[in-house]
């Protein structure tokens, strides 16, 4: 019996809503006991540059932003080729225990430690050997995430001169917006952001008549081409000025992203689309023509950033606590944006899995793959033709995803004749995304490695040394531009995701002593089971990666990698388990939340609660 999306839909909405009002209530008053009355970093200090106290709403966008990358996209869509059931319950499970936990307590730990980054709350919690092994284990994830990103984009954009057309043009377009905001017209962001958004759809618009022009040949590249490239962008969107670049393309991007995802949705309650990918599929145990591994361990860290992620302790314990105005929003900011994020990665699940299976595989596999395998495709010779491109062996997740919404929209009434627009829309917005995780990781890697380089050279820390810039940026993207050479999106997406799940163990570890400091052993259980759990399959998944992957291959920089990535997370677990057993002597404290909160009325000055009261509003 063949399930239908809009099923999905309704069933995940209803889960991720309860979760969030029973067990991220419980969490919030039991577990972290947060206190409305307690003042924040953003309100204590407010500085006007980095602590700035913000609208819970603004706060929660910039933190969906920043969170909800590729992964959420991605990840479901290549671990789709498990069948539909698996990643439907990890994504929901996943995101419910592990995901939504991990990105609220770090936020509050943050919160309680002034704002400081996941490496100082370990330092200031665990050890100073554990801080440092999470500072290096978090600028390890961040180049390999971008080495992901980049081979996604790639593929997506391969022999696509409309597609790469379309997304080239969005650099300039960025550029001017900036230059607009800065010089032209300084203040006119709704002025400037209808310009922008324009300008981009009539890229998309006029992307066929230059793939039919003599201009075509400047627009068409191998995987390989594009791969430096990318390289070579990060290397000027992590020197050049924020303004010029980075936060105009980051600022469009939300509203593309807004409103394509809206649109999905929408479509998918229009059209109701039908589920073509079996619960399981023959592939569950391994040997899948997307991923050579079986469905445990890979199914988690393939789906990743949609389930439970470690790059998201980057944010929690990055710009977002520096903006929180009360400790009571850190519930729907933390908890909820991550369940967000996981609707999100439910509905790209549907939109790949309403393909034809046949279909499915015929584009996320090689044709010597596939045809070992086979099969013969469906629909998608009629979907080539309706889009404009040859849709057969683009693996990465990014071709079935665009081609699985386009199929989505197109079935909207007089939408078939306008695929082709729908299908470069979607690769367009995965790209912009995508692009706009790898440049702000590059800008964010290389002020970690000056601070690193710092301690050789006292000037590299100097953020604003010319020099100490270019040397720091260069290093970062020769790296991850080099790690991305060496495989392909079915080895580099695997150590992605190991790589991201084992900083959410570090994460969901750092978690486990913040709760036991706060003399809540008994609740220690809301960190420590998943995190134990994701220990175990991301040890797995790392074990079947190098020995049944990388080093059959001969790809030993990827062994080194894992390898390297893997030690510093078992350093910080060690410290970690030490941390627990020291603490596990120490009185409780079981108060609840409510009852912290009025000891600490009490206390307070009556003018100083009005002031907060007023805040909140």
């Amino acid at each position: 019996m063949e399930m239908n999306g809009l099923y999905l839909v309704i069933v995940s909405a209803c889960v991720l809503m309860i979760a969030y009002r029973l067990y991220g209530a419980f969490i919030a008053a039991k577990v972290l006991t947060v206190n409305k009355y307690r003042v924040t970093p953003a309100v204590a200090i407010n500085d006007g540059v980095d602590y700035v106290p913000t609208n819970k709403w603004v706060t929660f966008g910039q933190h969906f932003a920043a969170i909800a990358g590729a992964g959420p996209l991605v990840g479901p869509v290549i671990a789709a080729q498990f069948g539909y059931l698996p990643g439907v319950l990890w994504i929901l499970i996943g995101s419910v225990l592990a995901g939504a936990v991990h990105d609220f307590v770090l936020l509050f730990a943050s919160v309680r430690y002034n704002g400081k980054s996941i490496a100082d709350i370990a330092k200031g919690e665990i050890s100073s050997v554990a801080g440092i092994g999470t500072m290096l284990a978090t600028l390890f994830l961040l180049i390999i995430t971008m080495a992901g990103m980049a081979a996604v984009v790639a593929n997506s954009l391969e022999n696509s001169p409309w597609g790469f057309f379309t997304v080239s043009m969005t650099i300039p377009i960025a550029v001017f917006i900036g230059i607009y905001l800065r010089w032209l017209r300084p203040g006119k962001i709704r002025e400037a952001t209808i310009i922008g958004v324009a300008m981009i759809l009539a890229a998309v618009f006029y992307g066929p008549d230059v793939a039919a022009s003599s201009w075509a040949p400047y627009f068409t590249y191998d995987r390989q081409s594009i791969e430096v490239m990318l390289a070579v962008y990060s290397f000027f969107a992590a020197a050049l000025p924020v303004w010029l670049l980075l936060a105009p393309r980051g600022y469009l991007s939300t509203y593309m992203k807004v409103g394509t995802i809206g649109a999905l949705a929408l479509g998918i309650i229009v059209v109701m689309p039908v589920i073509h990918m079996p619960a399981f599929s023959d592939y569950v145990w391994g040997g899948g023509p997307v991923l050579s591994g079986s469905a445990i361990p890979f199914v988690f860290i393939t789906i990743a950033c949609g389930a439970l992620s470690g790059f998201h302790a980057t944010v929690s314990t990055g710009t977002t606590p520096k903006m929180i105005t009360n400790e009571k929003e850190m519930l729907p900011i933390g908890y909820g944006a991550m369940l967000t994020e996981a609707f999100i990665a439910m509905m790209a699940l549907i939109a790949a899995t309403s393909l034809n299976p046949n279909d499915y595989f015929a584009i996320n596999s090689t044709a010597e793959t596939f045809s070992a395998l086979g099969l013969s495709v469906h629909e998608l010779p009629q979907l080539s033709q309706m889009v404009g491109e040859d849709l057969m062996h683009r693996p990465g997740g990014a071709v079935s995803l665009a081609v699985g919404m386009a199929h989505i929209f197109s079935k909207i009434p007089s939408m078939a004749q306008l695929m082709g627009y729908w299908y470069h829309f979607c690769i367009m917005f995965e790209a912009l995304f995508i692009l706009t995780l790898i440049d702000t990781g590059t800008r964010v890697s290389r002020y970690m490695v000056q601070e690193l380089l710092g301690f050789a050279f006292p000037k590299m820390r100097d953020a604003h040394w010319t020099p100490g810039v270019y040397i720091a940026s260069f290093l970062v993207c020769v790296t991850w531009g080099y790690l991305v050479l060496q495989g392909n999106i079915g080895t580099i997406w695997p150590l992605f995701g190991v790589s991201n799940q084992l900083l959410a163990t570090m994460g969901l570890a750092i978690g486990t002593t913040v709760i036991m400091r706060l003399g809540h052993q008994r609740y220690a259980w809301v960190t420590a089971i998943p995190c134990v759990f994701i220990a175990v399959i991301t040890v797995m998944a790392d074990y079947q990666n190098v020995f049944g992957s990388y080093m059959p291959q001969g790809k030993y920089m990827l062994v080194v990698v894992s390898i390297i990535m893997f030690a510093l997370v078992a350093l910080v677990m060690v410290e970690a388990v030490r941390s627990w057993i020291r603490l596990a002597k120490e009185k409780p404290d079981y108060r609840t939340s409510k009852e912290i909160e009025e000891e600490t009325l009490e206390s307070m000055d009556p003018g100083m609660v009005a002031n907060m009261e007023v805040g909140r509003d």
